[in-house]
């Protein structure tokens, strides 16, 4: 089913709960950028294009081995980025649709950015299944965790692309840190705050019933949260909205693609709630 607008409302209207699984997309409509669209990271960062150097390399720990100063440079640009983003109004949308339900809400999200969490929902229901530049960890995982970053306020030179302020350091071992971001090839990835945000998800989906999973801007390249979206719509018989102005196709005749920005989406369908 496409762009039906009407069912979208209805699913949501009808539902006792709502999964809400995100995706780079979210994040789009607050100005932040996504790297995997097409020229995403050199479209934000065009000194980047000049050195060509891609995503994939500056997103791995090794970039803290073989470039630290680009590496360091990047972390702490997007801390700088995302602490100054102001979530977009679909947040606020989904969080006041979400509140009306008996089941309440969860959030499943590959984004790093702790948007949802600016945007008021609950840190005890959001997922967050890359981790979170918003937390630090040891760069070799002295102790399998991590720390809240708050307290680590760089300063960078965007031109040059160094970080003008010194690297944070690990809180047990004095080392080097980073941000605790899953990234490609990471075999240190500090996960254990993020386990207990899974057992909570597990515990909450175990008792919910007619849910309705709202999946926003989540895209293919890696699609961790579309086969998730799927497999818990498929399991739990659940209603599904798949919003993606690229990638919306869905695999169930039942399940509805929007081919819209989030933003866009969640405004037309709370504007149909509210008749």
């Amino acid at each position: 089913m496409k762009n039906d607008l009407h069912y979208a409302a209805e699913l949501i209207k009808n539902a006792d709960g709502i999964l809400i699984t995100a995706g780079a997309g979210m994040s789009v409509d607050s100005g932040l950028p996504d790297f995997r669209s097409s020229g995403g990271l050199w479209n934000a960062y065009p000194p980047l294009a000049d050195k060509k150097i891609s995503f994939e390399q500056l997103a791995t720990p090794e970039v803290y081995q073989n470039n630290p100063e680009i590496g360091y440079w990047f972390f702490a640009h997007r801390l700088i980025q995302y602490r100054e983003a102001e979530p977009h109004q679909g947040y606020a949308i989904l969080k006041q649709w979400a509140e009306t339900k008996p089941l309440g809400y969860f959030v499943y999200t590959s984004n790093v950015d702790g948007q949802f969490q600016k945007a008021g929902f609950d840190p005890k229901r959001i997922y967050e299944i890359h981790g979170t530049i918003h937390r630090l960890q040891c760069q070799s995982n002295c102790k399998g965790d991590s720390w809240e970053a708050e307290n680590f306020k760089p300063t960078v030179n965007n031109t040059q692309c160094r970080m003008t302020s010194e690297p944070p350091k690990c809180a047990w071992c004095n080392g080097l840190a980073r941000q605790n971001v899953m990234m490609f090839n990471d075999w240190f990835f500090a996960e254990k705050f993020y386990q207990w945000q899974k057992l909570r998800l597990n515990q909450w989906l175990a008792e919910a019933t007619n849910l309705v999973i709202i999946e926003l801007g989540a895209g293919k390249a890696v699609p961790t949260v579309r086969y998730f979206s799927e497999r818990t719509a498929k399991a739990k018989k659940a209603g599904f909205i798949r919003i993606n102005p690229l990638d919306a196709g869905v695999p169930k005749m039942h399940f509805l693609s929007l081919e819209m920005r989030a933003l866009e989406a969640l405004m037309k369908i709370d504007l149909l709630l509210q008749e």
